[in-house]
């Protein structure tokens, strides 16, 4: 027997899910969740073979849901969004089912993550995060802080360091690590608000004080949260293009 959680905002798109998953002996629904903080304690407490996931929710989505997880479940996305993702989704994901989901489209995906392995389907997990494209850029960042979620708004972070397999934000009111890169992190947030400006730093151009000149090609840029940073040529380039230096 497979457990499956259902996660999505929509009432009526869980009951759609609900029904289908009827004609499935061996599958078995534990909980139904109306947000990812809802998602995200019912994967804890039941760790579920399977989820259906919807990405646009309240408080907390898809995406930010399952970058809190250390060991997702396979994921089949519901949602009603087929832009930017729909391809990447469809190439590291399960499936990705688009709302309103029919009964074809439904068994297809079930037959797909039947003939694949938990391994497999478990491992597909973390290029997906990796290599999503968001509908827009992201205005905060969610991380796991002893046991609470904690969401830090982008205006708060005053830079992202790389930490071997994590990135560490420090904020006005401390510092927390994420497991994540720190290319997934820029990814995500404004590119006209934060720069890349080492291999190891990420910081937003408010912080930025000014920059003094370093060794050989490299600078330091002076934070207003007082820290130091390195500034490599590239970095530097990306800072005078931004700014128009």
């Amino acid at each position: 027997m497979f457990k499956v959680i259902l996660i999505d905002d929509e009432s009526l798109a869980r009951q759609l899910i609900r029904s289908y998953l009827l004609s499935h002996g061996n599958l078995t629904i534990v909980a139904e969740c109306g947000d990812g903080f809802e998602g995200f304690k019912a994967i804890q407490e039941h760790q579920p073979d399977l989820i259906f996931l919807d990405i646009q929710m309240p408080r907390l989505n898809g995406f930010e849901m399952l970058e809190l997880l250390d060991t997702p479940p396979a994921v089949i996305f519901t949602t009603a969004f087929d832009e930017y993702a729909l391809k990447a989704f469809e190439t590291h994901a399960v499936d990705y089912l688009l709302k309103p989901v029919i009964r074809e489209r439904f068994e297809k995906a079930i037959d797909k993550w039947m003939s694949t392995t938990t391994i497999k389907q478990t491992s597909a997990i973390a290029p997906l995060l990796e290599n999503n494209i968001y509908e827009g850029y992201q205005h905060r960042v969610v991380v796991k802080d002893n046991g609470l979620i904690r969401i830090i708004p982008a205006q708060d972070i005053h830079y992202i360091e790389a930490d071997d397999d994590y990135v560490r934000i420090v904020t006005k009111g401390g510092q927390y690590l994420k497991k994540s890169t720190l290319s997934h992190i820029e990814q995500t947030l404004d590119p006209q608000q934060f720069v890349r400006v080492h291999r190891s730093y990420l910081i937003p151009v408010n912080q930025l004080m000014r920059i003094e000149p370093y060794e050989k090609e490299s600078h330091i840029a002076l934070l207003q949260c007082g820290a130091k940073v390195t500034v490599s040529k590239t970095g530097m380039s990306k800072l005078k293009n931004l700014l128009g230096w």
